[in-house]
């Protein structure tokens, strides 16, 4: 009789934990896989939070940026509102948009600090609290920020002059596809700074897919001994590998951040290796400290960049990240 009443215990704690993971872990996935939607938000106050970024049309770097914000806002009751502009002016007015719609918070990025000095000072005086995130790290703080989400740029490019030196790779281009982005320049000067061979910038205006790729193309056909091309987007990647391909060059091109394309060319040995800041963590981190700054005065970081990277990742790394990857997470 007790061995029995022993079983009937141990079979119910199992089918306790089966369920738990059957709908729980699965719920979970799903709501990742959906980048956001779904599931029982907090049941703390409504929230309005804004994002304003200095993303160009077409960089899905900052798709995966929103999935994290998005399942942040899905979990914290928060209505998220995401806006972006390429040009600093126009980026500072959305900011101000913001402002004017009374949001409780913004998350905005600070690729042309100084665009953004003056319309942070008037959220500041407005009392909305203002998370960074990516860019601009070193500004952060000083335009009232509580806190920052990103890797530092300068040392993720001290990391891949790094692994250039070790691949034995001579001669690099680093491609700057914004002119005038705080953070771009300081990952070239990054790379410069560790690697042990010789480094020239090329500027190309990234939005334009076809005039960066021609621009790479040319810079390969007219310099020899190029044997790394170093992209600091993923999307810009893919545009550097045609461009290799149409000047019959041999050089390896290498890129900062990650996206499933380039896990597909990391896998084809179309590209060396990828620099990951996981953006994903610097949308979700951002709404989360704003919604926990909001409904408990929690303030991440202590005044210092919360860093989500850089990581170096390779074809080794390829098959693991896929799956996240292909839902808009990695």
């Amino acid at each position: 009789m007790r061995t029995a009443r022993t079983a009937a215990a141990v079979i119910a704690v199992i089918a306790l934990a089966a369920g738990c993971s059957n709908s729980g872990g699965k719920d979970s996935e799903n709501k990742a896989s959906a980048g956001g939607s779904g599931g029982k938000a907090a049941s703390t106050p409504r929230l309005k939070i804004a994002m304003v970024t200095h993303s160009g049309e077409g960089d899905t770097f900052w798709d995966i940026v929103q999935s994290g914000a998005k399942q942040a806002a899905s979990k914290d009751n928060v209505d998220f509102l995401y806006s972006n502009d390429k040009e600093a002016g126009g980026q500072a007015q959305l900011v101000q948009a913001a402002i004017d719609k009374k949001v409780d918070g913004i998350v905005v990025t600070l690729a042309k600090p100084d665009a953004m000095k003056d319309v942070l000072a008037k959220a500041e005086q407005a009392g909305i609290p203002v998370v960074t995130i990516n860019s601009g790290a070193e500004f952060s703080k000083r335009f009232g920020a509580l806190a920052h989400f990103g890797q530092d740029e300068s040392v993720a490019g001290e990391a891949v002059g790094e692994e250039l030196n070790n691949r034995g790779l001579k001669k690099a281009v680093c491609v700057i596809h914004e002119q005038g982005n705080v953070s771009l320049e300081q990952r070239c000067a990054g790379v410069k700074k560790t690697f042990k061979g010789t480094l020239e910038n090329l500027n190309v205006d990234g939005t334009n897919a076809p005039a960066t790729q021609s621009s790479v193309e040319a810079k390969l056909q007219a310099t020899k001994g190029i044997d790394a091309v170093v992209t600091l987007g993923a999307p810009i990647a893919a545009v550097a590998v045609k461009a290799k391909a149409d000047a019959g060059s041999k050089a390896e091109i290498d890129t900062f951040d990650l996206n499933a394309e380039v896990v597909k060319r990391l896998q084809a040995k179309e590209v060396g290796f990828a620099v990951d800041q996981q953006p994903y963590l610097q949308g979700y981190e951002a709404i989360d400290m704003l919604w926990l700054y909001k409904t408990n005065g929690d303030i991440l970081g202590g005044g210092k960049t919360v860093l989500t990277g850089p990581a170096i990742i390779t074809e080794k790394d390829a098959s693991t990240l896929e799956k996240y990857t292909a839902r808009g997470t990695r």
